[in-house]
């Protein structure tokens, strides 16, 4: 449809800082009530620029539920564990519309003053706290230990409070106050994503299953290969280690266990690849082995160059249902029954979470650990293998009865991984997942510095509603996009893999190209949609990735896009040099919380409008920020419409989607070249998802009426100028080009092994 452009008035933010204070029974940030009804009982004790938050018991307990204060008529967005392994995005008004394991919350700001407002619930000693909500719209904090051995009645800092005018900046730093105050981890800015982040990838799990083998491996990278999209990571997945039931012969490997769910109640029966990939025989007669999980890496990296990682997939407990005891060569274990929280038993019903609690787990002890990611890793590191995706990850808080409770035990775990992953994996050679929980966060992210942060791709609903196909794709997305605004701070957002052959294909790519994270799919061997993959994928298997992580627009924190029938979910990111913007209709379906699970609601499903501006995206807030102070004119390019608007800062443009459609803006600043009064501002390859992501470097030349751009990629390379250049050069070599509609437009060819051609305006 075509834009509508209106004038809007919209304030420019600073995140201030602002006090939290507790006076009588009321919590006021900057003079403004924010809780009423404080229990006497709850004390207050600073830090930094916001408030700790504890509490007396009459007895000492191993968990304590205790009431906060009063929230009534206040938007509030909040993050919350839907499931054992998976949080979401939940919004309210009020302390009873809270749900259980809120994990983050943050209160909207007041026209009359009062600002953002952040309660970070956090560890103290051998607790953990989480919010819930109370009686009579309280808030109330869940504190506990995980065992009724470890017992404690006081407590002085189970929740963080702060206040600000940038609800971003809030949350970034309460997160760095909590960094400071526990010392058990580090900001992701602390730390390196690992090099798969910058590499398109092909994981197996979709294609295969528990079925993966070596030959469908190969078979699946050659087709990637000779469609033009080689994969620069291979993930193996689930299926490639040795396992079995307790009732199954040690030696049958889970061969008889592969429908979905079977291999759930398995044992790991020891640290080397099953017989699928020990049995497998080079067909290069080269020196050195020849077979088995090493020739096999060997041969993959050899045979397709761009293959530079090979990661494989366990869980943190071994597998899925630990590790078998009593097998020589493993370190002890104890089949442990997990025993579900109060919390944990209002989240939604899960197969994995029923066949581990019916089965047990295999735990190894926490004083033996160390043998067991050793024993594994350093396999794994000597066959070639260059990280894993530790899976099933917040598990510990139900098996930790007897081990002094969920951080204790969590810590001697994660000491462990973090150990052996900087001797084995550079440091970093880890995709977390299933690890949506502040335990992990706070005790986990030493050295991890990418995870998930949405529940799985689901191709289709588990459950059976046809439907599922559809609104699920929606729920992936606002799981991804809200999660990052608190995981975000602790490790890269992983998006997770996608079907390119899916009907919401291209509605899963748009988001993977401007989420910041890594881009690979999980496409059966020879299904695939080689168009769609070529808008990700650079010829050798790089991508264009943003410099940050892509969050939701500041208009949509304390909204709905799943089932309010009017939001748009819209998210945004930075290029080096351009912003760009995503809008998604994901309405159709999402939490119900009264039959505790994500249901259909399709009768929102329906075409959603919604305004955009060039300050839904934050300028500053990226890794490195964009100067925008002197612009006062962005060129707004649609990649569906394949249009370009010019807008100033205090317009908008009016957009409408039909449900499961998206639209990518790219936003790129309009610099005037002094000399000749020439407005110029660079688009990108418009043939790729991320357009502006392409641009690696921008000279702009006043005295020589010039621009300088270097670009990623091949295609289509479109430019906004204000008038005609006389000439355009590539690599020094005069080219054609087009102008039309204030557009200059340049077909880039891939000219060398970077990739990098350097495009001239000559003006």
């Amino acid at each position: 449809m075509a834009p509508v452009v209106s004038d809007i008035s919209k304030e420019t933010d600073h995140c201030k800082k602002q006090s939290i204070t507790l006076e009588k029974s009321f919590f006021l940030a900057n003079g403004h009530l924010v809780l009423s009804d404080v229990p006497v009982n709850i004390s207050t004790s600073p830090a930094s620029t916001g408030c700790f938050v504890g509490f007396d018991a009459n007895e000492a307990k191993s968990r304590h539920v205790m009431p906060v204060g009063k929230l009534q008529n206040i938007k509030f967005m909040s993050i919350f564990r839907f499931k054992v392994w998976w949080t979401t995005h939940w919004t309210g008004t009020n302390g009873g519309d809270l749900e259980h394991e809120t994990q983050i919350l943050v209160l909207d700001k007041s026209d009359s003053g009062r600002p953002y407002v952040l309660l970070l619930p956090l560890l103290e000693g051998p607790f953990r706290a989480s919010l819930q909500p109370g009686k009579d719209d309280h808030i109330d904090v869940c504190v506990e230990s995980g065992s009724t051995k470890v017992l404690e009645s006081c407590f002085q800092t189970v929740v963080y409070m702060q206040s600000g005018d940038d609800p971003f900046e809030l949350i970034k730093e309460g997160i760095k106050v909590a960094r400071s105050h526990l010392g058990t981890f580090k900001l992701l800015e602390e730390k390196s994503p690992p090099g798969i982040v910058d590499k398109f990838g092909w994981c197996t799990w979709d294609a295969f299953y528990l079925n993966v083998h070596p030959q469908g491996v190969m078979e699946g990278v050659q087709g990637l290969v000779d469609g033009g999209c080689p994969p620069g990571l291979v993930l193996i997945d689930d299926g490639w280690q040795s396992i079995s039931h307790d009732e199954d012969p040690i030696a049958s490997e889970g061969t008889n266990r592969t429908a979905a769910g079977e291999q759930m109640p398995c044992r790991l029966t020891k640290f080397e690849e099953n017989y699928k990939f020990r049995d497998y025989e080079s067909p290069e007669q080269l020196s050195g082995r020849n077979k088995g999980m090493g020739a096999f890496v060997r041969d993959l990296k050899e045979n397709f160059k761009s293959v530079d990682y090979v990661y494989v997939w366990h869980a943190l407990c071994g597998y899925w249902g630990g590790v078998r005891p009593n097998v020589s060569g493993l370190p002890e274990s104890k089949v442990v029954p997990p025993k579900l929280s109060p919390g944990l038993a209002m989240t939604m019903e899960d197969l994995a979470v029923d066949k581990i609690v019916n089965n047990g787990v295999g735990l190894v002890p926490p004083e033996q650990v160390e043998q067991m990611y050793e024993g594994l890793h350093s396999h794994l590191a000597s066959v070639g293998i260059d990280g894993v995706k530790v899976d099933v990850i917040h598990l510990l808080e139900m098996l930790c009865e007897e081990y002094g409770g969920r951080v204790e035990l969590a810590k001697a775990y994660y000491k462990a991984l973090t150990s052996s992953v900087m001797k084995h994996f550079k440091g970093n050679g880890v995709i977390a997942s299933m690890e949506h929980c502040n335990d992990f966060m706070f005790l986990g992210t030493q050295a991890i510095a990418l995870g998930r942060v949405g529940d799985d791709f689901w191709c289709t609903d588990p459950s059976g509603d046809p439907n599922g196909t559809f609104w699920l794709q929606g729920c992936h997305m606002v799981h991804c996009a809200y999660n990052s605004l608190w995981m975000g701070n602790f490790i890269q957002p992983d998006w997770d893999m996608f079907q390119s052959t899916h009907p919401c294909a291209e509605f899963h790519a748009a988001s993977r190209a401007i989420s910041g994270g890594p881009i690979y799919v999980s496409d059966s061997v020879g299904q695939h949609n080689f168009q769609l993959l070529k808008s990700l994928v650079l010829p050798d298997g790089s991508i264009l990735r943003c410099n940050y992580y892509a969050l939701p627009s500041r208009d949509c924190l304390f909204e709905n896009p799943l089932h309010d029938g009017k939001t748009m979910l819209k998210i945004w990111n930075l290029n080096k040099y351009t912003g760009v913007l995503g809008a998604f209709n994901c309405q159709g379906g999402g939490w119900n919380r009264e039959v505790r699970r994500n249901t259909s609601a399709s009768k929102y499903s329906h075409a959603v409008t919604a305004l955009i501006s060039t300050n839904d995206i934050e300028w500053k807030n990226g890794k490195t920020s964009i100067s925008i102070e002197q612009v006062d004119v962005f060129a707004m390019y649609m990649f569906r419409e394949r249009k370009l608007v010019l807008l100033r800062s205090t317009e908008s443009l009016e957009i409408s989607l039909e449900p499961f459609n998206f639209e990518l803006i790219t936003v790129s600043p309009v610099i005037t070249l002094a000399s000749k009064r020439v407005n110029f501002a660079p688009i990108g390859l418009v043939n790729m998802l991320n357009s502006g992501g392409a641009i690696r470097s921008l000279v702009y030349d006043d005295d020589a009426n010039s621009v300088q751009i270097g670009v990623k990629g091949t295609g289509e390379m479109r430019a906004f100028a204000s008038v005609e250049p006389r000439a355009c050069l590539i690599n020094e070599e005069q080219v054609a080009f087009v102008y039309q509609e204030n557009m200059v437009m340049i077909q880039v060819p891939w000219l060398n092994d970077s990739g990098i051609s350097v495009i001239k305006y000559m003006f």
